[in-house]
């Protein structure tokens, strides 16, 4: 550990004394920090308890990475290449050694993340649910759009909950056009995920991991469409994830099949000379990070727009223009 910097581990603070000496931060007599003490005065007119709560999570895991950050910053590091070592091996060592550090922050991050997660309480949770799957529901952007991938949530991964959405594009309604729905499966461990077409919530079953993904085939034994195939572009992709901040960085549980899955569909568009998607993350509160904590590599897409219980986050030009 970097002398100076503190580190959070399972709720407690680790101290650690600068150069000269000195302790940053005093423990109590039994080891215990006191979090609630060393930031209360930071938001003094904050009455209501839970969000006083989440900022103060927000706040261990901003200052968690960013000890993960100093402690990767002062690693030993790699001697310089030497005459016998070619250029295109000591560049592709450097990379590496970068890619290993990306992936050490985003795991560390993505623990805080789950660990911030779990102190929302149950009515909080739904009440952001709420808000956020209502913004979506009434914006123009999304009644506009024809054809749309969305996520159908999972309750154990604490994600933001899709189920008013899928159900409102599912329902037969004479007064508009349908819209047409594509839901994520998972195919393997390596990273490939489709989006199938369903036309009612009857398509899911229960995976192996008790998540619900649509069956390959249909009620007729029809192979069901994939987005990848499918004849006219997808306006919208609705996305989960773990962490996101205000620039369009998004990290998701870690296994890359959202990365993977865009960057297929975002050169297919390319291809057929269709517009992108508006990509649109929802995220719960504690899950908005501050510029400069999420780490990312040259295979992480960015977001157009992040959804949260306080509104709409345009992003990119092209959100700017639709939202």
């Amino acid at each position: 550990m970097a002398l100076g910097h503190p580190f959070f581990i399972s709720g407690k603070i680790i101290t650690a004394r600068s150069p000269r000496g000195h302790r940053i931060y005093r423990p109590t007599s039994t080891g215990a920090a006191r979090p609630q003490q060393r930031y209360a005065h930071r938001w003094p007119r904050e009455r209501d308890e839970g969000t006083r709560r989440q900022r103060y999570e927000r706040e261990m895991i901003k200052n968690a990475v960013a000890s993960l950050m100093v402690r990767l910053h002062h690693l030993p590091r790699a001697a310089p290449a030497s005459a016998s070592v070619s250029p295109v091996a000591a560049a592709a060592a450097m990379s590496t050694a970068t890619e290993q550090a990306v992936a050490d922050q985003k795991r560390a991050l993505r623990s805080e993340v789950r660990r911030a997660l779990k102190t929302l309480s149950p009515d909080q949770r739904a009440s952001e649910d709420l808000a956020i799957q209502t913004t979506i529901l009434n914006s123009s952007w999304f009644k506009a759009s024809k054809r749309l991938c969305a996520y159908v949530s999972c309750q154990e991964l604490r994600e933001v909950d899709t189920s008013k959405i899928l159900a409102e594009v599912l329902r037969p309604n004479p007064e508009e056009q349908a819209k047409d729905l594509y839901v994520p499966r998972v195919e393997d461990k390596n990273r490939n995920m489709r989006m199938l077409k369903i036309t009612t919530m009857d398509d899911l079953v229960k995976n192996s991991m008790n998540i619900l993904e649509p069956s390959p085939v249909d009620a007729s034994g029809n192979d069901r469409e994939d987005v990848l195939a499918a004849p006219s572009l997808v306006d919208l992709l609705l996305l989960p994830g773990q962490a996101f901040d205000r620039t369009g960085r998004r990290i998701g549980r870690g296994g890359g099949y959202y990365d993977t899955f865009l960057l297929k569909y975002q050169e297919l568009a390319k291809e057929k000379g269709w517009n992108q998607p508006l990509l649109v993350a929802l995220s719960y509160s504690v899950q908005i990070m501050d510029e400069g904590i999420i780490p990312v590599n040259s295979t992480d897409v960015p977001i157009d727009a992040l959804v949260s219980s306080s509104g709409v986050i345009p992003i990119s030009h092209a959100a700017l223009e639709m939202m």
